[in-house]
């Protein structure tokens, strides 16, 4: 890089090897110089050598490089009070007015000399062709040499310094402290172009950075110990500092560069940020790789932590470009890119691009304030929230639309199959990963989000399709496999926090299973009413009935298991508990063989009734006796026998009451006496049976209702 010319404000420093040309030089001068005598004298203020320094150092300033300004004025400062000093001295040391003598120069700042005192031209004092000078040296970024050089001049000014040799001079002394501090501070500024340029498009100067590395270990070694107040020279110059800033800046401004044609706000998604995000990794890894692979070795000589400053650079820059990104983030989907980018991305081993470049976990402080990410995550949940209701909302519209078309279901693995468990499946599992990615705290939030909402939707759809007009056997038995399969996936998933759901669906297949019922019953009332009737002892008006059962059992062999062999023992309980119905509320009454033959045909359809729900894997074998029962009591023709088929129904059925009693005694016709005793004896055993209220599933007798009517009356008289 480059050092501008003006870095001093007289002649370039020369090499400390060329004693003789620098005396001929101050002869020649010397006699160009004004006649002044010992009698002449002149008094040097306080205000003149201020106007000297900063005459100086305004020239200097104009054309100093920008690595850092601060070092300049920290030298200038501590040159000023170097300089106050050393004229408090000449002025105190026995000597209040200086003689303006030509004093003996020094051999190597004999130029600077000469140009401030006597006008001496810098184009007059070009070093020799076999010398370069201190700036040459910079410039060539020989900064081994340039500082050996700088060194042995400041040495020698420190000597001249203690010597008091400028005594009757203090403003030589200022200016050759000048030269000193802008070439050193013109080193400073090259190792900063050093650090800057090594990231580059142009590559790594290995030779540039082992020199850098070399001259901060060497100034270390010179500048040990700091001087005494206001003495600015031979004070460390703290490069190592310097370079660690200058390392600083460096990944700053490549993590700033990195996507600067992508906007954050500019997106309405995150396809840009990501883009962003994308090109940020890529610059980190490619630099860091450079920095590991390329600059570190050049830098081996010496104890420069080259990875860790470099890493925490990076990284605290990463940190400072992601802060100010999450200002801009709008949205769900921009705020999981860059939670997810911070976390699973930047936060990978992978991220480098090889094992040993890891990225270090506990040395390194967080890519992001907790305080910022607890706010990013509640953002992000926030949002999350009305998206997942959004996304149940077209869930419930996309089975709408094919409810309207009259979509045939598909059947899989020989089961109604619709497509809502897999969408909610799908909708939870999905976010539920990805929140999982990023923190374990944001997927229990993320899964208590789904859950609420799941919970709310079910209701929501359960009305929405039995609103509609495709409720059917086969929507029914799909959207019953759907919640039994939600309940127990989702359950065993997430038996924790879905708990809360198992409410909602068991709700929803009750109703489902309910409506499914309804529909086969509406389809079977009509046909009971021909039973117990004059046709029905000569007619086989059992056929359609059963014929209605058999088709929806068809409809149950694609329900899930549980609930289809549940529907199916409901079907059975409902024939028999509406046949007996209809026997128990007869439209006609029959004696004599009518009675007889209706108590047979009663038994054959008991044995039909039996036969085919059993072929069909009703498993509800507690209901075979029911009818048989009652057409043993009505075709009973030893009537002592009758109690005993009595006391077989109500052992058997424990919901049996007097009521159903006096109504199978009033269609048998016994007469008083033996009706009074046939009904003591099963109260009786009605009041001798513990009263244990049997489940709803084995309910029978108490869902039949029986009018009381004429005959039942005289039957209890």
């Amino acid at each position: 890089m480059p050092l501008p010319g003006t870095v001093t404000p007289g002649p370039e420093l020369q090499s400390p090897k060329q004693p003789g040309k620098s005396q001929g030089t101050r002869k020649s001068n010397s006699m160009k110089e004004p006649s002044m005598h010992h009698g002449d004298t002149v008094k040097p203020s306080l205000s003149t050598l201020k106007r000297t320094f900063f005459r100086n150092s305004l020239g200097a300033s104009t054309h100093k490089p920008k690595e850092d300004p601060g070092l300049f004025r920290r030298s200038s400062r501590f040159l000023f009070r170097s300089l106050r000093r050393a004229l408090d001295e000449g002025l105190t040391s026995g000597h209040p007015q200086v003689t303006a003598v030509t004093e003996k120069p020094s051999k190597v700042t004999d130029g600077v000399s000469r140009q401030a005192s006597t006008g001496t031209h810098p184009e007059d004092l070009e070093p020799q062709a076999e010398s370069k000078s201190v700036t040459d040296l910079i410039t060539e970024r020989q900064l081994v040499k340039a500082f050996e050089q700088l060194r042995y001049l400041e040495t020698q000014l420190v000597a001249d310094k203690t010597s008091r040799t400028f005594t009757q001079d203090p403003t030589a002394y200022a200016r050759r402290a000048m030269d000193l501090c802008l070439h050193y501070d013109g080193m400073a500024a090259e190792i900063g172009a050093i650090v800057r340029e090594a990231l580059g498009s142009e590559g790594v100067d290995r030779d540039a950075l082992a020199e850098l590395a070399q001259v901060v270990h060497l100034e270390e070694e010179a500048h040990q110990a700091s001087q005494a107040e206001g003495d600015f020279l031979s004070t460390p110059r703290h490069w190592r500092q310097h370079w660690e800033d200058a390392v600083r800046r460096s990944a700053q401004e490549r993590v700033q560069q990195a996507g600067i044609k992508v906007p954050p706000g500019a997106a309405e998604g995150a396809s840009d940020l990501a883009q962003l995000l994308a090109e940020l990794g890529g610059v980190v890894r490619r630099d860091l790789q450079r920095v590991r692979l390329e600059m570190q070795p050049a830098y081996e000589a010496t104890d420069f932590p080259v990875w860790e400053t470099y890493l925490r650079a990076f990284h605290n820059a990463v940190a400072q470009r992601l802060q100010e990104l999450a200002r801009d983030a709008r949205g769900c989907e921009q705020l999981y890119v860059l939670l997810d980018w911070a976390a699973n991305v930047y936060g990978s081993p992978d991220f480098l691009g090889a094992p040993d470049l890891a990225l270090p976990t506990e040395p390194l402080p967080p890519l992001l304030e907790p305080a910022l990410w607890a706010r990013l995550e509640s953002d992000y949940t926030s949002f999350l929230e009305t998206k997942i209701t959004s996304c149940f909302d077209s869930i419930l519209l996309l089975e709408q639309s094919r409810w309207e078309a009259g979509e045939d279901l598909e059947v899989l693995q020989g089961l109604y199959h619709a497509s809502l468990s897999i969408d909610v499946h799908m909708l939870v599992a999905e976010h539920v990963k990805a929140a999982g990615a990023i923190s374990s705290e944001l997927e229990a939030t993320t899964l208590q989000i789904c859950a609420r909402a799941l919970c709310l939707f079910v209701p929501r759809f359960e009305k929405a399709f039995l609103a509609s007009k495709a409720v059917s056997e086969c929507y029914l038995g799909a959207y019953i496999n759907a919640c039994v399969e939600m309940r127990t996936s989702l359950l065993a998933r997430f038996p924790g926090t879905m708990k809360e759901l198992e409410k909602p669906l068991v709700a929803a297949t009750n109703s489902f299973q309910k409506h499914l019922l309804q529909i086969v019953q509406q389809d079977m009332q009509p046909l009971f009413k021909v039973l117990y009737t004059k046709s029905w002892l000569t007619q086989d008006t059992l056929r359609p009935l059963m014929d209605k059962v058999v088709d929806f059992a068809h409809h149950l062999e694609h329900v899930t298991p549980p609930l289809a062999q549940e529907t199916l023992q409901e079907v059975h309980r409902f024939v028999v508990r509406e046949y007996l119905g209809q026997v128990l509320r007869p439209h006609e009454r029959f004696s004599g063989l009518d009675r007889v033959n209706g108590s047979h045909k009663m038994s054959l359809d008991a044995q039909a009734i039996s036969s085919t729900f059993k072929d069909l894997g009703s498993e509800a074998m507690w209901l075979d006796q029911a009818i048989l029962c009652v057409a043993e009591i009505l075709g009973e023709t030893y009537k002592d026998d009758i109690r005993r088929h009595l006391e077989t129904l109500i052992r058997s059925y424990p919901d049996v009451r007097r009521d159903h009693i006096l109504a199978i005694l009033a269609l048998r016709r016994l007469g008083r006496r033996r009706n009074q005793s046939l009904l003591q004896h099963t109260q009786d055993l009605l009041r001798a049976a513990p009263e244990v209220r049997p489940s709803p599933r084995r309910v029978l007798f108490e869902e039949i209702e029986v009018p009381t009517s004429v005959d039942v009356l005289i039957t209890c008289i």
